[in-house]
């Protein structure tokens, strides 16, 4: 039945009912706004009216768009003039009202040109833009500087550089801009994701949060960060158990980078990274549970540090460049042992760029199971030079657990090699 009397509809009839709707809307919100000021501009009469007249004279138009023109111009001339009113009587007027109502008129002019689901939108966001006034100026509040230019960085990696590069291979050892840069987008946004979360849950979480968010962008600097922190603090248990935890964390961002680029090395290290990883976290949360007799009160997250630094993403990406030609090199002329070799070394550095070197490589270039080999002497390198650093850099006790737990994960690490 309904059905039927739809059809009996005209279709400009309905466009007009779905006009009047949505512009009613954004009407009764402005009168809710209306009521709290001395003056603002429209209301539940005014605000379909206009999207009526845009209706309207988008109808008129046909193909030529010069009426709605022209019209928009004499709404924007009358949103002028009461803007000009507002800044006479009132202190620090905003212009939203003015901005809803030359948005409004559009909608009709939208509607009228068959972009209902368009205009449906833009009414939602609209109204949902309107009521949200005092949240989203209390989240400017709360988002700093820092904050912004991060996320601006970020962009800059992913959005505006990335689609820039060329996406084909250079030279024998076949480097691919685009492949590149893309690693470093990948392995900034694990990066920045960490930050963020690390920035919302500042004040309520303790060091073991710390731990988990640091280790998912580098488990080097927050073992540094964490062995320094625990000097004077008395806490060894509490600081060595959530250094193991951040190394924990990174076997886990390990598997999902290896997954973006790699699936067969994915494959070939995911079980044995997931037990690594999820054994030290275990161990780690544990160990750092346990009561540590005489100590100061502690616990609180250390401020994180913004990861997205421009000069580091370049760096990066020259160092995945020099990795990657001293891979194939060492493959082509040194074996087994040259790659494992320069896996050592690797790990006593920043072992990313080595990692995401072998994922580009792996399966061509370089036997599957050779890098994942690698990966593993990379990783395990790498844990034992953390324990390093907690030893020189933190309290001794704390130091001396640190790198008992660190070598043995170390130690751990290097089993899979046995089946490859």
């Amino acid at each position: 039945m309904l059905t039927e009397l739809i059809a009996l509809v005209p279709p400009e009839g309905l466009k007009i009912v779905l006009t009047l709707f949505l512009c009613f809307l954004i009407g009764l919100e402005r009168e809710e706004h209306k009521s709290s000021t001395p003056y603002s501009f429209g209301g539940v009469r005014t605000f379909p009216l206009l999207g009526l007249l845009g209706y309207t004279l988008s109808l008129l138009s046909g193909p030529s768009m010069s009426p709605l023109v022209i019209g928009l111009a004499v709404v924007g001339g009358f949103m002028l003039l009461s803007f000009r009113h507002k800044l006479q009587t009132q202190p620090g007027p905003g212009i939203t009202t003015e901005v809803s109502a030359l948005l409004t008129y559009l909608m009709g002019a939208l509607i009228q040109r068959g972009y209902d689901w368009v205009a449906v939108t833009l009414v939602v966001l609209s109204m949902l833009l309107l009521e949200l006034k005092e949240s989203l100026e209390g989240l400017s509040k709360r988002i700093g500087g820092e904050e912004i230019l991060a996320f601006t960085k970020f962009m800059l990696l992913s959005a505006v550089i990335l689609p820039a590069v060329p996406d084909r291979e250079f030279t024998t050892f076949q480097v691919n801009p685009f492949k590149t840069w893309l690693v470093v987008v990948a392995v900034s946004a694990v990066s920045y994701g960490s930050y963020v979360l690390q920035k919302v849950m500042k004040g309520r979480g303790g060091v073991q949060t710390s731990a988990l968010l640091g280790g998912a962008y580098s488990s080097t600097v927050t073992t540094v960060t964490l062995a320094k922190k625990s000097r004077g603090e008395n806490r060894p248990n509490l600081y060595a158990g959530c250094i193991l935890m951040a190394s924990g964390v990174m076997y886990l961002r390990l598997i999902v980078l290896l997954g973006l680029f790699n699936r067969g090395l994915m494959a070939e290290l995911a079980p044995s990274f997931a037990a690594l990883g999820l054994s030290a976290l275990a161990v780690g949360w544990f160990w750092s549970r346990r009561t540590d007799k005489g100590a100061s009160a502690a616990g609180q997250e250390s401020a994180p540090k913004n990861p997205l630094e421009l000069d580091a993403a370049f760096l990066f990406a020259l160092l995945f460049l020099a990795i990657l030609v001293a891979t194939h090199l060492a493959v082509t002329y040194l074996g087994r042992a040259g790659i494992y070799s320069l896996a050592a070394l690797m790990g006593l550095t920043d072992v990313d760029p080595f990692i995401m070197g072998l994922t580009q490589t792996a399966g061509t270039g370089t036997p599957l199971t050779l890098a994942a080999g690698a990966i593993c002497v990379a990783a395990a390198s790498n844990n034992a030079l953390k324990g390093v650093y907690s030893f020189v850099f933190g309290d001794r006790r704390a130091g001396v657990m640190s790198l008992g737990l660190l070598v043995g994960l170390a130690l751990l690490g290097l089993l899979p090699l046995l089946r490859l």
